[in-house]
């Protein structure tokens, strides 16, 4: 079992940046592929990136590649996702989801852990 806490939302204006964490508790963090998620009011819950449970690969979605940065430090049990050149189409509820497994992957049906999410919210 693996619990998956999120911060590090909140208000900010287009063009600035935030990093989210989530601290995860549990055994056996680092044999975790972790992936951040997000789901924005009246759409479906989208990939956004993820990374492999040594941290040496990671994967992004084509709306987010060259603007967020995933990271993991599995000594702290802690992902983040450093997000620069924000864009107010980046608003929404943004999760960290965790499967067990080597390889970074996209799709949301494979992760079995989930957080709660963090607001994130990129005024024009």
């Amino acid at each position: 079992q693996v619990q998956l806490v999120e911060s590090g939302g909140g208000l900010v204006q287009a063009g600035g940046s935030l990093r989210l964490s989530c601290a995860a508790s549990g055994r056996s963090f680092s044999s975790y592929v972790m992936g951040w998620f997000r789901q924005a009011p009246g759409k479906e819950r989208e990939f956004v990136a993820a990374i492999s449970a040594s941290g040496g690969i990671d994967y992004y979605s084509d709306s987010v590649k060259g603007r967020f940065t995933i990271s993991r430090d599995n000594a702290k049990n802690t992902v983040y996702l450093r997000m620069n050149s924000l864009k107010p189409e980046d608003t929404a509820v943004y999760y960290c989801a965790a499967k067990v497994g080597y390889y970074p992957t996209e799709s949301s049906n494979e992760y079995d852990y989930w957080g709660q999410g963090t607001q994130v919210t990129v005024s024009s």
